[in-house]
């Protein structure tokens, strides 16, 4: 297991508030030995896996179960964008008529209802795998300040679980992002999607963590598996 950091400033310029998630769309992309060229992305959200691939590719097929994401997917007539539930066993069942060469996932296996459940179907399709997962570890301070527990599986419990599946390389990669100040730093965790809409505390509760909040950043951390 590989373990590595990368720290990065807050930019107010970017039109997207989704930076951790991009650097892990470049990230895992760098980790692919190849370029093929039948690609199914497993929460593909709005397309940030599709528009970071530069490799000429034959057919890309996107799979979200949030309408709204789909919508803003890049479409054409290699890129599909549709409706789909890995949480859902008869989806897998559909995968199976078709083919591909390779099945990503960026930042959307930490949702899965059951992790294992999701793996044990993936690995069933026997194709080459790519994947990006946030981990327990991710908003570490700010969920020790508020006395919160962990929504996310730990590293461990991820390697456990994608060692029983799959003959993978697994690294663990951790970011920083720093903000210049907590409202800036909250106002991202609310309108970047990095939370999973999770929302246990009142306002008086917030206001008081925003205070009490030791640094100016906020901890990702992301378990990277690629196939061998």
């Amino acid at each position: 297991m590989r373990v590595s950091s990368e720290f990065s400033k807050y930019a107010t310029q970017y039109s997207s508030h989704n930076i951790i998630q991009n650097k892990v769309v470049e990230k895992l992309l760098s980790l692919v030995p190849h370029q093929p060229k039948n690609i199914l992305d497993l929460g593909c959200g709005s397309g940030a896996l599709c528009k970071n691939i530069l490799w000429d590719y034959q057919y890309f097929t996107g799979i979200d179960f949030a309408h709204g994401m789909l919508e803003l997917h890049p479409k054409s007539q290699k890129i599909a964008s549709m409706y789909g539930d890995f949480n859902d066993e008869v989806f897998f069942e559909n995968l199976l008529q078709k083919k591909y060469d390779y099945i990503f996932s960026a930042s959307a296996l930490q949702w899965a209802n059951n992790l294992e459940f999701v793996f044990q179907k993936i690995q069933s399709l026997n194709i080459p795998i790519a994947f990006a997962i946030f981990s327990a570890n991710t908003f570490k301070t700010l969920n020790e300040t508020a006395g919160l527990q962990p929504l996310l599986k730990s590293v461990a419990e991820i390697d456990t679980l994608q060692k029983k599946y799959f003959d993978a390389n697994f690294e663990v990669v951790n970011y920083k992002l720093a903000f210049d100040s907590t409202r800036d730093m909250f106002k991202y965790i609310k309108q970047s999607g990095v939370s999973g809409s999770r929302k246990v505390l009142d306002y008086k509760q917030t206001k008081k963590l925003m205070e009490e909040y030791p640094i100016n950043y906020l901890e990702f951390e992301v378990v990277f598996i690629t196939s061998r």
